[in-house]
């Protein structure tokens, strides 16, 4: 027993994709409503990804049911052996060419009303676009890139790059050092400076250090020796130094040639180096030294240069131009590494949209062919409606005729719309009318009437022409040739006052009454049936309501 619960289930287990291998249905915790059963995928019990329904009419992931087809070698419908497994059919089997896409279900389920369950997040809408909220929700969770091992929100990963991830080196262009960001805010050269210029003290350094007072405890400017007043707390004095670098070394250039003026005047006076010269010269430099210069700033040794005669102001202006450029390529390149990590999370977001974009595209492509299939399947079954079409209308035509048929030798006619019909005789638009066939017995001969309502031959335009036509039948091969039943004609009165009457015997010599070859003889009876004049005479009733019916008898015995 506990084997067998085991087995069942390792098998639950192995019919689920990995979620880093297929995007499985939708979580059902972002509908705003319970969904439906219908709405629900066979294997993962998620809401429908990319519906599909197989032959047995369940619904899966399009991705849940490649992946248990790829898994597994003639897969069978779970809800079809948990329904009733005595019942598995050939239905049952599941492959990717045996199902089909159910876009109702697609459009029902891109339609729920679904929400972000993202801790912080207040995004609600429908599920159509609820994945492009995720790949862009500012509270979710990503690991960070560079693999620091931090899991941060979407909305605070430039931050973490920049201040709190260890992996996100950046290098100090004046002592070379690789530094964290954290570590490279706090870093400063400064330090290192102070320590290998500690030994040189100027007068000046040490009077204001008396001369401080801490009640305001307010700092002034590292190089108010040179003209800066600033004064401020650290934060503000962190800033200004960031912000007035130009005017700081402008200050600076402008106080080293005042130092180098008077320091040149004396050594040319003196016509070489005097005790007191010297002394003036080391008292200068150590006011130079004292000042708290940024690293990079090295000037000391420079200032011992220009002090000697010949030296020029283009030096030291190109001294200090070089220092702010080193100083803001420096800024630059930090800035640079920054942006480059931002742009390879962008990089990954692209890659990741590319791969949705492609996998749309595939299941495009699945869904062409399928549309392919069913239009050629249409195609088949119009033609198959057409063929069906054209055999009701035989059909139809045979049960007209049947209805019609007369199987006694006694016909009647009914001709209606006869001033149009006469009409069109007189135009030549129509020149005769037949009649529905009729039979002289049910396994007689076949025969029709012609009539001209404007006439035909000696009556033309004068008198209405009815003829007699022997027609083609299916029983001649039985029956005695010619044919030779008197045949009687009649124009009825619809007064019952006075039928016009004429009648004759078959010429038997006649090719009208013999065995017909093709579909019917050649037509024979009475041109000059009946005058025009009297046809359309009020006297009359032959013509009624726009109606006139003709009679046939053919005498069998």
């Amino acid at each position: 027993m506990a084997e067998n619960t085991s087995r069942g289930l390792q098998d639950v287990l192995g019919s689920s994709p990995d979620e880093n291998e297929f995007p499985v249905g939708y979580p059902t915790t972002i509908c705003e409503d319970v969904p439906g059963q219908k709405y629900l995928c066979s294997n993962c019990n998620n809401v429908l990804k990319k519906a599909l329904q197989t032959l047995c009419g369940h619904r899966y992931c399009s991705a849940c049911l490649a992946w248990i087809v790829r898994n597994n070698k003639n897969a069978i419908c779970q809800k079809c052996k948990e329904e009733d497994p005595n019942i598995l059919s050939e239905e049952s089997l599941l492959a990717e060419e045996r199902a089909f896409g159910d876009a109702a279900i697609n459009k029902e389920i891109s339609e729920l009303k679904v929400h972000c369950v993202t801790l912080g997040c207040s995004w609600s809408g429908i599920m159509k676009d609820f994945e492009e909220h995720q790949s862009l929700c500012e509270y979710a969770l990503i690991p960070c890139h560079t693999g620091c091992g931090h899991v941060v929100m979407r909305k605070k990963l430039a931050d973490h790059l920049e201040k709190g991830c260890v992996n996100n080196v950046m290098v100090c262009q004046q002592c070379q050092r690789s530094l964290s960001s954290t570590e490279y805010q706090e870093h400063s050269c400064e330090d290192n400076f102070c320590k290998e210029q500690k030994h040189v003290q100027t007068e000046t350094a040490s009077k204001e250090k008396s001369l401080s007072t801490p009640s305001a405890n307010k700092d002034g400017c590292r190089f108010s020796e040179v003209g800066c007043s600033f004064r401020g707390g650290k934060e503000k004095m962190k800033e200004h130094e960031k912000s007035a670098v130009g005017a700081h070394m402008l200050l600076l250039l402008q106080h080293m040639r005042q130092l180098k003026g008077t320091l040149c005047s004396a050594a040319k006076a003196a016509h070489g180096a005097t005790p007191q010269s010297e002394l003036n010269g080391n008292r200068a430099g150590k006011s130079i030294s004292s000042l708290q210069i940024p690293a990079g700033l090295d000037i000391s040794g420079d200032l011992e240069v220009d002090c000697l005669p010949g030296s020029s102001v283009s030096e030291d202006e190109s001294v200090l131009q070089q220092l702010m450029r080193e100083k803001v390529i420096s800024e630059l390149e930090n800035k640079l590494h920054v942006f480059e990590n931002i742009v390879a999370v962008l990089n990954k977001e692209v890659e990741s949209s590319h791969m949705e974009i492609m996998a749309f595209r595939r299941q495009s492509e699945l869904d062409q062919n399928i549309i392919r299939g069913l239009e050629l399947k249409i195609a088949e079954l119009h033609w198959c409606l057409t063929q069906k079409d054209a055999g009701l209308s035989s059909l139809h035509k045979s049960l007209v005729f049947s209805e019609q048929a007369s199987y006694d030798g006694i016909f009647l006619w009914k001709i209606t719309d006869v001033g149009r019909k006469l009409q069109d005789s007189v135009t030549g638009r129509t020149v005769g009318l037949y009649s529905p066939a009729f039979y002289t017995a049910k396994y007689g001969y076949k025969v029709c009437l012609r009539v001209y309502l404007n006439g035909d031959g000696t009556g033309k335009g004068t008198h209405m022409s009815l003829f007699f036509v022997v027609m083609k039948g299916d029983y001649d091969a039985l029956l005695p040739w010619p044919f030779r039943h008197k045949v009687t004609f009649m124009l009825l009165d619809q007064n019952n006052r006075e039928h016009v009457i004429d009648a004759f015997r078959p010429d038997l010599a006649s090719a009208s009454f013999q065995r017909p070859v093709h579909d019917m003889n050649v037509a024979s009876g009475c041109p000059t049936f009946l005058p025009l004049a009297k046809l359309q005479s009020p006297k009359h009733a032959y013509v009624k309501e726009d109606t006139l019916f003709l009679k046939c008898i053919i005498e069998t015995n």
